[in-house]
């Protein structure tokens, strides 16, 4: 069964429940006290796993009150009351109205919700209901849209019942306790009986049977095994299976992802049996423990939010130092202090960027639609913009850049050149041998073009065969040809085929094996081995069809033919994917819990500089400091624990960078928390699933390149808002500060302001929808307050000198100079400050020359045409007398269109003027 599918169905029996704490600990945790551990897990843990490794079987089943024949239904009841369902906490779904809250508690909404509430009991209902409807419909879109994704991603984690096969002792049996002396692991078992039972339902001290495509339903302990590998991909990020044995060849292993006789919740069987008794279930099992680390830890601001919020504050911190200047200006020179108030409060909501909640969720809503084509969720708005913000990309390797299958590679001869005869001999050995192949058999018949050429079923017959055994890693067949004489064909890891071999085969002769051509041997396989291929050896010898029974002294005097040697493949999308991100300016970093030479030889098929690996133990023994400048000047980063990947992704962060991680396993779940932007397939575990932002639903890597562009999209076109608002802004409140100085009336009514505001604001609610500058894609983007507010004193007062420009006609040329006149000129600058402010939006859209070098999108060009005809018509039409202004004589037409022209050509002159000097972001 494809790993993948495995890792699926591994996710049916995670849940949300959390898992209880009140655990018996095996008293064999005292002996080993001292014992140093891995930091992956607690102490506690690692410590038990490594006791119950180097135990006696009979030993541990003792401590655990089970028996060969597993434990009574009655005694699983119990243990279950104690310990809890086989379940791993999960992060667990915000309830609506907990995630109606995070959406709204930004500080613009929450600002806008104080202005709302000021402008309601001032009796400003106009006002209220206009800052009400910015605030709902900014907090409904985003709802709505994290919702609808979060909805999808569940989607993803439908449940499919697992089950295992356990071993159930009948209470009224009479076996012998597992500590007794007549205690035998290979005696005949008692009354007992086998039962499929939900993986939930198991306990420590369970006994269960494991074959090909289950999955591991807890921490446990092999007590028998035949052939049996499993797939750690998910744990370890091992591309291959790893073989595990019923004893722990090395005494002095102590992390428990070394253990041979350990298997892990989480992980799967490729191939073989065995039987294995249950050390932990549920949160105390190794994955349960690295779940923990991921739910259990709040996320950090990611570089999106803690740019929003800066700029936020700057934008409020010059409302709270304007607002009042204006107030205090008007009230000593009007001698009306009411008004005066009602006037500040104005300027506090056209200073406050209502619109800006609302622009940055339905541009981060557009670019999820947009994403959604390209069949990817978008968990998290906000990790649009972060994909637009990303300049480095972290990237586990087995299933993200491979295809986490295996496939034959390469077959040699004895020299390393390409040789059809040891395919074919290789061919014959795998089709011939019985039972359950594993993964390098299957990748060996999927050449079909053998067994076409071959014809086994004409031109062979399997005479007997030589199973596999761990003491002597190798299997035979034995096949006979046109039955003219036998050929013994033998497979399996390379010193062991040289123990019995006296030939080698060169061309057509074989030669001695003397020790200069051992040596040569060696070499061939070591470099093999260095391009990241597991090697296997294939040898064979003719026998005369004398006899129809072979066994292990036959496997003698062989020849050897050559090499078959295989990896897990590149997806065909790595390459040109990496090469999008690298033209888009994003590093990619390799970070992989396996080897590190078939790492290097991954990277280097992908066009990734693999010189320098960084390995596992490097990152341990380097403090802060020395792995922050590490990770600089390194790429590729190999034999990584969990602890190990996450520790990176942060120290990344501390050196300034917007980090992307992707991966799809249980050990990669920390770093995609930790990150930025954590990324992540359908295929990954549930916690992978859970810790990630955005997940892709099909295997194409392209699509990366498109999340960044969308990305960047969204992000100039957020910041395009914030620029228009914040200068335009600006500009209105020093021109009104000059006027409120000189003139004997209020220059514009609070409520011409809340009317032009609203204007404005609506002539930007196509922004998200606005084409954007190709070179504004092609680099990484990000918040930069002081940018802002440096954009924000240089073209403010450009709108500011021909608002006094205004000032002075209606003063002078239309006599608008007395109290009774004033209507006059309020509407004289109601018209001309709404189409500068409506004009700004074009100006500043693009560094170039707008309409000419740079086009808006359709939509935006018809609303801001569109809010400045209305601009025109309000002092002009039936409705002027309501919002108190009057129709303007046409000779103020001509001079307006002066006015207009002069502003776009000196904000044109200040865009190229400010762009050599600061840039254009």
């Amino acid at each position: 069964m494809n790993l993948a599918i495995l890792k699926q169905l591994f996710a049916s029996f995670v849940h949300t429940r959390g898992f209880g704490r009140h655990f018996r600990r095996l008293a064999l945790l005292d002996s080993l006290s001292g014992t140093t551990v891995s930091r992956e897990v607690p102490p506690s843990l690692a410590q038990t796993l490594v006791a119950a490794a180097r135990s006696d079987a009979a030993a541990l089943l003792e401590r655990l009150e089970s028996h060969p024949d597993g434990i009574s239904a009655v005694q699983a009841e119990r243990i279950r009351e104690r310990v809890g369902l086989n379940q791993v906490e999960q992060e667990k779904p915000l309830p609506w109205w907990l995630h109606l809250w995070h959406c709204y508690r930004t500080p613009f909404d929450l600002l806008l919700t104080l202005l709302a509430v000021i402008s309601y009991v001032t009796e400003d209902m106009k006002a209220t209901i206009v800052i009400g409807t910015m605030v709902v419909l900014s907090v409904a879109i985003r709802f709505w849209q994290e919702r609808k994704s979060n909805i999808a991603a569940d989607q993803l984690k439908a449940m499919v019942r697992n089950t295992a096969t356990v071993i159930r002792r009948d209470p009224a049996g009479n076996a012998a306790p597992a500590g007794s002396r007549n205690f035998d692991i290979q005696s005949q078992p008692k009354p007992a009986h086998r039962e499929e039972l939900p993986i939930t339902q198991l306990v420590p001290g369970d006994v269960v049977l494991l074959s090909a495509g289950d999955m591991i339903p807890g921490d446990c302990r092999i007590l028998m095994a035949k052939d049996l590998f499993v797939g750690q991909a998910a744990m370890t990020g091992e591309s291959l299976p790893v073989e595990k044995f019923a004893f722990q060849r090395h005494a002095a292993a102590t992390n428990p992802l070394e253990l041979d006789n350990i298997v892990f919740m989480g992980t799967n069987v490729v191939s073989g049996s065995a039987s294995a008794v249950v050390v932990h279930t549920g949160g105390r099992t190794y994955f349960g423990a690295l779940a923990q680390r991921v739910t259990t830890t709040d996320r950090a601001p990611t570089q999106f939010q803690a740019g929003v919020n800066k700029v936020a504050w700057l934008l409020i911190r010059f409302m709270f130092v304007m607002s009042p200047l204006v107030l205090f200006i008007n009230g000593f020179t009007k001698g009306d202090w009411t008004e005066a108030f009602l006037f500040a409060m104005s300027i506090a909501v056209g200073l406050t960027p209502e619109m800006l909640p609302m622009i940055v969720t339905s541009t981060l809503a557009k670019g999820a639609v947009i994403l959604s084509r390209q069949k990817v969720i978008v968990k998290r708005l906000d990790a649009i913009q972060n994909f637009g913000a990303m300049d480095v990309l972290c990237t586990d390797k087995t299933g993200t850049l491979t295809q986490d299958k295996i496939f034959l590679a390469r077959h040699t001869d004895v020299w390393g050149e390409d040789s059809d005869d040891v395919l074919e001999a290789a061919y014959l050995n795998s089709y011939y041998q019985t039972g359950l192949k594993n993964l390098l058999d299957v990748a060996v018949l999927e050449h079909t073009e053998v067994h076409r050429e071959l014809n086994p079923a004409t031109n062979f017959r399997k005479v007997d065969e030589i199973p596999f055994d761990f003491q002597r890693r190798r299997m035979s067949v034995v096949v006979a040809e046109h039955e003219e004489h036998h050929i013994l064909i033998c497979k399996g890891a390379v010193e062991e085929i040289l123990a019995v071999c006296e030939r080698v085969r060169h061309g057509e002769i074989d030669e001695p094996l003397t020790p200069e051509l051992l040596a040569r041997v060696r070499a061939v396989t070591a470099d093999l081995n260095e391009d990241g291929l597991r090697v296997v050896a294939v040898a064979s010898r003719e026998l005369p069809p004398l006899q129809e029974t072979y066994g292990v002294a036959d496997e003698a005097g062989l020849t050897l033919v050559g090499y078959v040697a295989f990896l897990d493949p590149p997806k065909e999308s790595t390459e040109p994917a990496l090469q999008a991100l690298a033209a888009h300016g994003v590093k990619v970093k390799v970070l992989t819990g396996d080897n590190e030479l078939v790492t290097a030889k991954i990277c280097r098929e992908v066009g990734l500089a693999a010189e320098s690996v960084l390995l596992g133990a490097d990152v341990e023994r380097m403090g802060d400091a020395e792995l922050a400048r590490a990770v600089e000047t390194h790429d590729v980063f190999a034999r990584l624990t969990p602890a190990h990947k996450d520790r990176i992704v942060h120290l990344l962060k501390g050196n300034g960078h917007v980090v992307g991680f992707m991966g799809d396993g249980i050990n990669d779940a920390p770093a995609l928390r930790t990150a930025d932007i954590g990324i992540s397939v359908d295929t990954a575990v549930d916690i992978a699933k859970e810790a990630a932002d955005i997940i892709l639903l099909e295997k194409s890597l392209m699509v990366l390149e498109e999340g960044v562009i969308q990305g960047r999209k969204t992000f100039a076109n957020m910041l395009k808002y914030i620029k228009m608002t914040a200068s335009s802004n600006f500009g209105n409140v020093f021109s009104v500060l000059v006027a409120s100085a000189f003139i004997p009336f209020l220059p514009m009514l609070p409520m011409h302001l809340l009317v032009q505001n609203l204007l404005y604001d609506f002539s930007q609610v196509a922004i998200p929808f606005d084409n954007v500058d190709a070179e504004l894609v092609e680099d990484p983007q990000r918040w930069n307050p002081a940018d802002i507010g440096r954009f924000m004193l240089f073209f403010g007062p450009v709108s500011s000198v021909f608002d006094i420009t205004t000032y002075l006609v209606m003063w002078f040329v239309f006599g608008a100079n007395t109290p009774e006149h004033q209507t006059l000129f309020q509407s004289g600058w109601f018209v001309e400050g709404l189409m500068t402010q409506t004009l700004v939006v074009h100006m500043i859209r693009t560094r170039k020359v707008p309409f000419i070098q740079s086009r808006p999108g359709t939509p935006l060009l018809i609303a801001t045409g569109l809010i400045m005809a209305i601009g025109i018509f309000i002092p002009m039409g039936p409705v002027a007398h309501y919002f108190k202004l009057q129709a303007l004589p046409w000779q103020y037409f001509p001079i307006l269109a002066v006015i207009l022209t002069g502003y776009m050509i000196l904000t044109q002159r200040m865009k190229s003027f400010y762009t050599r000097r600061f840039g254009w972001q």
